[in-house]
């Protein structure tokens, strides 16, 4: 390891886990040949060190799936790279189901897994015993076997990852802590450690159980709280012999698989333990936790159910090992919001081993290009509410995100755990109504109304399809509000307002005041940052509209681009609420309050007005298909118009009758149809840009317009009424993947199954398509347009 410490760096990197030495060589492998890592102790002496470092590569989604897979090509090659062994071990991963939900939830895996090119197959019950011969497979009703699955040596792979950086000009500071963070006008400049002070222009937060703590340094929220985390060890039992593959009970909380001629036995139990911050002090190198047999005790029984001959085993140790954990259960990688140059790599949710190598590379990618090498939007550094980073909120969630680890993805499920963080200003009002509520950026939203009993999760029809279906059917033919007072809403002002949106946005912002305009948030690469709405309240004064969960990311990435423009960014999300007055008996209830001018507003329009005496800004658009407003006024008098409106004959809706009625208009959402991979032309979103340019990304998209690209997105109508799409669904035509839906639900104005997806290749509309739901194929017409598209969605004067 190098002796003494640069002047300068143009990397530091913190932290000597499998984040940071991924990241360290990533950054040596592109370029950056005078990176460092700094790290307190000795390399991998936090929670990499003690990882059961199994690599699944199967995720959620397409791009988490491809980052793991990333990771499994790097470690086997990495030893033909190095010379160095990194115990890679690819004996397969075998995933068992004992209800009939957890066997729906592993069958739409391996559908899964058929779109992203990964092997996976059922096996019968019979088939799972000959492939685990010392499973107790009684209760067993079906299997999925992924052959490409295994694991490696966690301290061998980072070891490894150093040489090859060390090799390319990196160099390595073990015994050296951090003690503080230099920021000059919001961003890096240098880290203070005990060995002395780098300078630098940029650092990777690589320090998993400390990040919280190391961000706060330089003023970031870093939301990720540690909790003990346990797996047995046995001494060498009868029965295994070599390499076993890797047993997935995730019914009963475990995963299993052999160890030095002994069983692995760990788990991720239905609630953790937390570890208060202080308690993981300086001094807690290669360190574990005391073992806590009462806490295992119920997993431990699960564990001899599955695995009679534990009961003759001899126990070598109860490990217990720390991890740490975000407020969602996907760690945080990217540019925080608060400090520039500063980047993190962490909150691994005990995926760090699986994930690190491709993560490791999105995280150099990122530092050196400013962007990842695709779209991980899921996991952005900026995603989190700042309201998310309290201790206390985090001491709650924490646990039950361990828990969460092997639950059956039901849609429609809730945490419970740190609730009732953010009130809308018409919550009460809501709860009186029956609101059924989801938390989304910390605020809780109405999902559907009039079922006040807590659902019953499934993947059939769910609870709430009668409740939703109302809802639709009150904006469909008479009037009801959705509340959208959650968005966020970014005030721009000042004499360069125009001039800084017409770079920063691709729509028509040059729009006289009194305007709406949609427009996409590009960056240079033609892709979507956001998706937006905006208002043109002056001149010099325009209101932006932005995701609920996006406002925190939106707002950084407009202030990052406001250099040189004489412009004020606030946000105002708190200070206002937003109705959307929508169906056909919209303009009578609103001449009821007390303005009937607004039946004279044009689409795309906006104007102030009065309803129950009381201020509001009406703008005229719909995300839902009916026509309508978008009614802003101050957050206080949102009960006032609520009450006089609901008197007049609206109904309250949720956010699944948007949804559901969202996709049947065919509109985009980002995080669905719209991401950092998309441009508006595959999104079918070209028109709304500006062919002139002149904003950023404008180049890429006349470089793809000029390729010939089209759009991607279709609309498809199933034909069973009984089949429930949730997203993510391959797409066949003529046995053959053409891609995936994106957004999905019951469409209760066409009355079936809907949903949204994204091809490879342009399809005949009306063409006859497959959907492989949970491995069960149903028919689906492609259509390529809006399945619901009234001719002129009208209201009654």
């Amino acid at each position: 390891m190098a002796h003494s410490l640069p002047s300068h760096a143009s990397v530091v990197v913190i932290g000597g886990g499998i984040m940071g030495c991924s990241t360290l060589y990533h950054l040596a492998k592109m370029g950056v040949s005078d990176a460092i890592l700094v790290e307190r102790n000795k390399l991998t002496s936090g929670t990499t060190w003690h990882s059961a470092a199994q690599v699944r590569a199967l995720r959620h989604s397409q791009n988490l799936t491809r980052m793991i897979q990333y990771s499994v090509d790097l470690y086997a090659q990495l030893e033909a790279e190095t010379g160095q062994n990194v115990g890679w071990i690819q004996k397969g991963s075998l995933s068992i189901a004992t209800n009939p939900d957890r066997l729906v939830h592993i069958k739409r895996q391996e559908a899964l897994a058929h779109a992203y090119g990964i092997d996976a197959v059922s096996v019968s019950p019979e088939e799972a015993k000959e492939r685990w011969p010392l499973m107790n497979a009684d209760d067993v009703l079906g299997a999925v076997w992924s052959p490409d699955d295994g694991r490696v040596s966690p301290s061998d792979v980072c070891a490894a990852l150093v040489k090859a950086a060390k090799g390319l000009g990196a160099k390595i500071f073990e015994e050296t802590g951090v003690t503080g963070i230099l920021t000059e006008n919001g961003r890096v400049r240098g880290v203070e450690t005990t060995q002395g002070t780098i300078m630098c222009d940029a650092i990777a937060l690589c320090t998993g159980l400390w990040s919280r703590e190391i961000g706060a340094m330089a003023g970031a929220e870093v939301p990720a709280l540690a909790c003990e985390h346990f797996y047995l060890l046995t001494k060498p039992i009868e029965g295994i012999t070599g390499n076993t593959p890797t047993l997935s009970d995730h019914d009963n909380h475990l995963y299993i698989r052999d160890d030095s001629g002994g069983l692995l036995v760990g788990c991720f139990e239905p609630m953790g333990k937390p570890i208060a911050p202080g308690i993981l002090d300086e001094s807690f190198e290669f360190g574990l936790l005391p073992e806590d047999w009462d806490h295992f005790e119920p997993m431990m029984m699960n564990a001899l159910h599955r695995l009679p001959a534990l009961e003759t085993a001899e126990v070598k140790m109860l490990l217990n090992g720390p991890e740490s954990f975000t407020p969602d259960g996907t760690f945080m990688l990217g540019e925080t919001a608060e400090t520039k140059g500063l980047f993190l790599g962490c909150g691994m949710n005990s995926v760090g081993i699986a994930s690190g190598g491709g993560a490791g590379m999105n995280l150099a990618h990122c530092i050196v290009h400013g962007h990842t090498a695709y779209d991980l939007g899921e996991a952005d550094a900026k995603r989190f509410a700042p309201v998310f980073n309290s201790i206390d909120h985090l001491m709650a969630r924490a646990p039950e995100i361990l828990g969460t680890h092997y639950d059956i993805a039901f849609p429609g499920k809730q945490l419970a755990t740190a609730r009732n963080l953010r009130a809308l200003p018409l919550e009460q009002d809501y709860k009186r109504a029956g609101a059924h509520m989801g938390q989304f950026y910390g605020w809780e939203r109405p999902l559907y109304f009039g079922k006040t009993a807590e659902p019953r999760l499934t993947f059939e029809r769910p609870d709430w399809f009668d409740q939703v279906a109302a809802e639709v059917k009150a904006a469909h033919e008479s009037a009801a509000i959705f509340d959208a007072s959650s968005f966020g809403k970014i005030d721009v002002t000042g004499p360069d307002a125009e001039a800084f949106l017409l770079k920063t946005c691709a729509g028509f912002m040059g729009r006289a005041p009194g305007s709406v305009i949609y427009t996409a948030v590009l960056n240079d690469r033609g892709t979507f940052e956001s998706d937006i709405t905006a208002q043109r309240l002056a001149q010099d004064h325009y209101r932006l509209f932005v995701g609920t969960n996006a406002i925190k990311r939106d707002l950084a990435w407009f202030r990052s681009h406001a250099d040189g423009f004489d412009v004020t960014l606030s946000d105002r999300t708190e200070s206002y609420a937003v109705l959307g007055l929508m169906g056909p008996e919209a303009a009578r209830i609103a001449a009821d309050c007390g303005a009937p001018e607004l039946q004279e507003l044009g689409y795309f329009k906006h104007t102030p007005a009065r309803l129950a005496e009381k201020d509001v800004r009406a703008a005229r658009l719909s995300y839902v298909g009916e026509a309508g407003w978008e009614l802003t006024m101050a957050a206080s008098d949102a009960p006032a118009i609520y009450h006089a409106l609901t008197r007049a004959g609206a109904k309250p809706a949720g956010l699944y009758a948007q949804t559901s009625m969202r996709i049947e208009k065919g509109f985009c959402a980002m995080g669905h149809e719209l991401d950092g991979d998309v441009t508006p032309i595959e999104a079918g979103l070209d028109f709304a840009t500006r062919k002139g340019g002149g904003f950023i990304g404008a180049k890429a998209l006349a470089t793809r317009r000029s390729a010939g690209a089209v759009s991607q997105v279709v609309s498809l109508k199933l034909a069973d009424q009984s089949a429930v799409p949730l997203g993510h669904e391959p797409i066949y035509l003529n046995g053959d993947i053409i891609g995936q839906t994106s957004s999905c639900a019951y469409g209760h104005r066409v009355d079936a199954p809907i949903a949204l997806g994204h091809i490879k290749t342009p399809v005949a509309n009306g063409t006859t398509v497959q959907i492989d739901i949970a491995r069960k194929m149903f028919d689906a017409t492609l259509i390529t347009g809006p399945l619901f598209d009234p001719e002129g969605a009208r209201m009654k004067g």
